[in-house]
């Protein structure tokens, strides 16, 4: 579905495709969210998984009109003059249609690649700076730390250069995003107190009424609410887990969730035995209505695209009930 005032003006509802995904759905998968009308697809880049590249190109040339976004590619990954053209071939083929997001990078997996810098913050900023830049055709910026493409020149750029969105959880990186990017994302879970907070962190230097805020949340849609609240909780076994306290520290339960989690002998028993009102508060689980009200609850604190990451076991057929949310009184 193309972009149109209206979609901003209500909030953007996006889908992910989920990274386990048989590799026959793929297409198929973003076809169905595209004809039920969900404004974007998200594609994920997780080490050892798929792609995150290569995903998008088939999803953009599997589908009609939907945009595309990657989240995230990891910035210690790839050199950034040939990301960049990657990102702006994209652009050209499929104009307006993508949005690009950058990370860190999970730490252990960065740290196995070998691409975890000394200062992931610094690599951040430069890389995101010197993207934007060169996908715009302009020459690449004096060389940094760990960038060096100065006086480089992209010759096939795009008529409209996709957004860069950083994938970030710490402060300093957020207020990072809000200097030198084009958006920002926020993982699962993205309660409203935490989008609330990571918009504090922004500082005053990014454009409000163009600034992307993207989000991504478990969600499992259902008639019977504690049908839809048992299969979400699949989502949510590693939120108890350290590198998730950005995300936990605004919640008014935040201190409880620490001890439930202290007190259980593993992830998965933590996420089966969690109050349901933490539940609610940590995914997009419910009827349709209830859904509904968590998705707009988000685009309320502030977010302008809000991703459905399903849960369960057959991502594609359970499209349909996610697409409820989508249209009042379903």
């Amino acid at each position: 579905m193309p972009e149109t005032d209206t979609t901003r003006a209500r909030g953007r509802v996006g889908v992910m495709l989920p990274r386990d995904l048989p590799v026959r759905d793929v297409v198929p998968y973003a076809r169905r969210a595209e004809e039920l009308g969900f404004d974007q697809v998200w594609v994920v880049e997780d080490l050892g998984w798929r792609g995150g590249l290569a995903q998008a190109g088939a999803v953009l040339a599997g589908t009609a009109g939907i945009t595309v976004g990657i989240g995230i590619m990891p910035a210690g990954a790839r050199n950034v003059c040939f990301a960049a053209m990657e990102l702006a071939t994209l652009a050209q083929l499929y104009p307006g249609r993508l949005i690009a997001g950058i990370g860190h990078g999970m730490p252990d997996w960065m740290r196995q690649a070998g691409a975890w810098p000394a200062s992931p913050l610094t690599l951040i900023r430069e890389y995101t700076t010197a993207l934007r830049l060169l996908m715009r055709g302009e020459p690449g910026p004096a060389d940094g730390r760990y960038v060096r493409c100065e006086g480089v020149v992209i010759t096939e750029t795009p008529d409209i250069v996709p957004p860069v969105v950083l994938g970030v959880r710490g402060p300093k990186s957020q207020a990072a995003a809000g200097e030198v990017a084009d958006g920002l994302l926020l993982a699962e879970p993205a309660a409203p107190a935490y989008i609330a907070s990571s918009l504090r962190h922004l500082g005053s230097a990014f454009d409000a009424s163009t600034f992307e805020v993207v989000t991504y949340d478990a969600t499992a849609v259902d008639d019977d609410e504690d049908t839809a609240l048992a299969r979400v909780r699949g989502g949510l076994t590693a939120i108890g887990e350290p590198a998730w306290a950005a995300h936990i520290d605004p919640l008014p339960f935040a201190t409880r969730l620490r001890e439930h989690r202290a007190a259980c002998a593993d992830a998965r028993q933590f996420a089966q035995t969690m109050p349901d009102a933490w539940v609610r508060q940590l995914s997009i689980a419910g009827t349709p209505d209830q859904a509904r009200e968590a998705i707009r609850a988000r685009h309320t604190a502030g977010a302008t695209s809000v991703v459905l990451a399903p849960t369960g076991p057959d991502a594609l057929a359970s499209l349909g009930s996610l697409a409820r949310v989508l249209t009042p009184g379903s």
